[in-house]
């Protein structure tokens, strides 16, 4: 009887699936692990705990292919290992200088019980600040090349946390953010915009960064690092189940996600970890997961402040094109271009702006619709072979203009924009970039507006982020930096290539100029500050001094105060950042002393206090100076910002300029209240600082 409860034990054994033990890594902290294991079924599963609380329950992870069967269920291990990431790297500029890149990392190597035997490696790291992981597939027989539909990273949440999100839009980042529910998320109902022409959302996904925060304060933000040769990944959203699913930007021409080679590794899927709103926006988890810098020296680029022929467009004043008209009814009969006066990119309007710049320690003049196809650039369908990125319009003398910056001290940033038909601008990088290397310069701004040619590729899908990947390795043999607009979203590539400089992604300020829905209302960027921003800079173009955009827009405004403009070139990073309104508009103006002498480059950052859409306090100590400048905003409603100075040098004194908004401010009734006081104070001193509805403060510190 003995033999026979040993012979049926044995066999019922042999008949469980196998299970491959836990494995469990942690932050170098240990506050948060991540644990793996297979189900039952063999499909690959991952957690998350943070202070022993389960963050994301088990998850699975799975890949699905076109000529394949998809990679999940009835998968083994066999083999593991851990590894200690230790390093300090040097940001060549940002948001501070020395990064710490410190974590642990698990790599699971799979395999499947059956035949054909098909291997793939997942990869975790757990950081203090968060969490990510990857999936590689080495090569193997059979499998060199791979068209991926679909990839099903899970992640399981177990509540229902309050959320700030954007539809998962395939083509823009240039939505309101909403405030609501996980459950609530509804994404299609954003569907159609009247001033959002190229915008497709198929699903109801979000896109990332993804901010969350759970019932007990703890902060969350779901995102990607290192997006190279994949699609852009947007997060699928079930509300009743509070799951979320990875749901990748796919090709309608191609009708397939993504096309690799083997070995191929995904990008990281990352969770930053937070208790506390303010640390998401220190946190360098996306750019410590990025390889080195590849491309070496840029010195050439210099942080900066700029001005520019821009604004002036959104405003009506003048155009991009020649014949001021941007129809085809612009050309004569013998096919010359027939001038109306509102062209803006002139060689005298360019001087203008460097005269500007040159006196008040702005070193960039950024010049928009100085090359010909402005006249055929949006609403066709035929843009192909559209812009010339070598050829200026008559009346515009582009040595000229270049000669005269370098003679005051300043330097032109180029513009190329694409009308979103990137093949015309592929086959022209090389001759553009030699035209502006001949010149001596070295940044430009690209836009990709529009629907994108060819028909049935999205701006986030894996031929458009190979597209932008060509342009900055291109820009970088020529020494040139790019600030990107509509642009693929950041993913902390700038560690990488640090030619990438900034980019837009967002609603920015020409939205106050034109939209037809408001404008951006006065919590916009404090949103932006804790979603949007984590992705990388954004050149938001601050700076306007005529907020009611008088007598130009009656029907639009700016709605924030003049002192949450001055605030924004603190709180919103960038390594370079625009003074965007009108030159007359900043003459006579006291306030504009602040943006004069604030930094671009920065040593280190303090975020003082914030919570998402309502406030948020910046410090950041200026690299190369030890001047600290401090930049706090609010939403629509008045609130007291209460802080010390205990981020200063002990035993020092420094000079203490704050530009506040006056006790009547208000960003609807009276934006323009402003008031500045002076005076010495050390690390002992504390401020309490009124900041209006849709107001806020920015405070210099000069060392002394």
């Amino acid at each position: 009887m003995r033999f026979g409860v040993i012979l049926l034990a044995f066999l019922l054994t042999q008949c469980q699936p196998e299970i491959a033990p836990k494995t469990t890594i942690s932050s170098p902290d240990g506050n948060i692990s991540i644990s793996f294991d297979l189900q039952p079924s063999g499909a690959p599963q991952y957690g998350v705990r943070y202070h022993q609380k389960d963050l994301i329950l088990p998850s699975t992870l799975g890949l699905e292919f076109r000529d394949h069967p998809a990679l999940h269920d009835g998968m083994t291990v066999i083999g593991t290992s851990e590894r200690e990431i230790n390093e300090t790297w040097e940001m060549p500029w940002g948001e501070q200088h020395l990064v710490e890149n410190h974590g642990n990392e698990l790599k699971v190597e799979l395999k499947e019980k059956n035949e054909p035997g098909r291997m793939l490696n997942l990869y975790f790291r757990a950081y203090n600040d968060g969490i990510a992981f990857r999936y590689e597939i080495p090569k193997q027989e059979g499998m060199d090349t791979l068209i991926i539909m679909d990839e099903n990273s899970q992640f399981r949440l177990n509540e229902d946390p309050l959320t700030w999100w954007i539809p998962g839009d395939w083509d823009i980042y240039e939505h309101l953010y909403n405030e609501t529910k996980l459950s609530k998320i509804n994404a299609i109902a954003k569907r159609n915009h009247p001033n959002l022409a190229q915008t497709y959302i198929p699903e109801n996904a979000v896109n990332t960064p993804f901010t969350m925060r759970l019932s007990d304060g703890t902060h969350l933000v779901f995102h990607e690092a290192d997006l190279t040769n994949y699609a852009g990944m947007t997060l699928k959203v079930d509300t009743t189940s509070h799951e979320l699913m990875s749901e990748l930007v796919g090709s309608d021409r191609f009708g397939w996600k993504a096309k690799v080679a083997t070995p191929f590794h995904t990008p990281w899927r990352t969770i930053q970890i937070s208790p506390n709103a303010e640390g998401l926006i220190t946190s360098r988890l996306i750019e410590n997961l990025c390889e080195p810098n590849k491309i070496g020296d840029v010195s050439w680029f210099k942080p900066m402040k700029y001005d520019g022929i821009w604004w002036e467009m959104h405003l009506g004043i003048s155009t991009w094109d020649y014949a001021g008209t941007q129809d085809m009814n612009s050309f004569d009969q013998i096919g010359n271009m027939k001038p109306t006066g509102k062209h803006g990119a002139t060689t005298a309007n360019a001087k203008r702006y460097i005269d500007f710049a040159a006196a008040n320690n702005l070193k960039g003049v950024l010049v928009e619709g100085w090359n010909v196809g402005w006249e055929h650039w949006i609403g066709f369908d035929d843009r192909e072979g559209v812009f010339d990125f070598v050829t200026p319009y008559p009346d515009y003398d582009l040595p000229e203009v270049v000669r005269y910056a370098k003679s005051k001290g300043v330097e032109i940033i180029m513009h190329h924009e694409t009308s979103a038909a990137p093949r015309t601008y592929d086959h022209q990088l090389d001759t553009a970039y030699q035209l502006m290397q001949s010149l001596g310069l070295h940044s430009v701004k690209t836009g990709y507006v529009g629907k994108i040619i060819p028909k049935g590729e999205y701006h986030h899908g894996q031929w458009m982020v190979n597209h932008y990947r060509k342009v900055i390795e291109t820009a970088a043999k020529y020494q040139i930096a790019v600030d990107a607009h509509e642009p693929i979203k950041g993913t902390g590539l700038r560690r990488t290539y640090p030619n990438i400089i900034s980019r837009e992604g967002l609603r920015g300020q020409e939205w106050n100029a034109w939209s037809t829905d408001g404008g951006n209302p006065p919590q916009h960027l404090s949103i932006i500050a804790f979603t949007r921003m984590l992705a990388g800079p954004i050149d938001f173009t601050p700076g306007v001094f005529n907020i009611k955009l008088n007598p130009y827009k009656p029907n639009n405004q700016v709605n924030t105060t003049l002192a949450q403009q001055l605030a924004l070139y603190v709180v919103i990073y960038s390594p370079i950042q625009m003074a965007c309104d009108l030159p007359e508009n900043y003459e006579g103006q006291p306030g504009f002393q602040f943006i004069r002498d604030v930094g671009v480059d920065w040593e280190q950052t303090r975020v003082i206090k914030g919570d998402v859409g309502d406030y948020v306090i910046i410090a950041r100590e200026e690299r190369g100076t030890g001047n600290w400048f401090v930049g706090g905003i609010t939403d629509e409603n008045f609130r007291d910002a209460l802080f010390d100075l205990d981020f200063l040098p002990p035993n020092t004194t420094f000079t203490a300029t704050l530009y506040h908004d006056g006790p009547d401010a208000d960003w609807d009734k009276n934006p323009l209240a402003l008031e500045i006081d002076k005076k010495e104070v050390t690390s002992e001193d504390v401020y309490t600082v009124y900041m209006a509805p849709g107001g806020g403060f920015a405070l210099s510190l000069i060392k002394q």
